[in-house]
C-alpha cells in the first residue's frame, strides 16, 4: 500500500521544550483520532554535518537557521496516502477551530516562520 508523509522541521527554544512536547502531545491524539497512521515528534541528536564525497550537505540546524539556545525538531505524520491525508487534515482543521477559543492564550512554542514543512509520497519502503 502506497504511503504518505508530511514532514516538519523547526527550532523550539530549549526554554520551551516542555510547551512544545505538550503542544506535540495534544497533536499527535488529535491526527491519531482522525485517521493518520503513525505520527513521530523527533528531537536532533547528531546535527553536526560532515563532508560526503567532497561536498558538505546543509544541516538542519542550518535549514531551520536554529540558535544556540534552540534545539532541532524533525516530525513526521504518516497517512495511507496523499486523499488520506487530505481527509484527515480536514478533520484535524474543523476541531482545532472548535476549539480555538480554549487555546486562544496558548503561545506556539517556536517562529513558525522558521518552520519548513511538505508533503511527500513514499517511493522506497520496506
Amino acid at each position: 500500500m502506497a504511503k504518505y508523509v508530511d514532514g516538519f522541521v523547526l527550532a523550539v527554544p530549549k526554554s520551551k521544550v516542555a510547551a512544545y512536547k505538550k503542544m506535540a502531545q495534544l497533536g499527535k491524539k488529535m491526527w491519531l483520532k482522525h485517521g493518520a497512521l503513525d505520527y513521530k515528534e523527533c528531537l536532533g541528536n547528531d546535527l553536526k554535518v560532515k563532508s560526503m564525497g567532497g561536498m558538505k550537505p546543509r544541516s538542519f540546524v542550518e535549514m531551520a537557521k536554529a540558535k544556540p539556545s534552540e534545539n532541532v525538531w524533525f516530525s513526521f505524520i504518516v497517512y495511507k496516502s496523499r486523499a488520506h491525508r487530505d481527509m484527515v487534515n480536514k478533520k484535524v482543521m474543523a476541531e482545532m477551530n472548535k476549539m480555538a477559543a480554549k487555546y486562544k492564550d496558548m503561545p506556539m512554542p517556536f517562529d513558525m516562520r522558521r518552520m519548513a514543512m511538505g508533503g511527500f509520497k513514499v517511493e522506497v519502503d520496506k
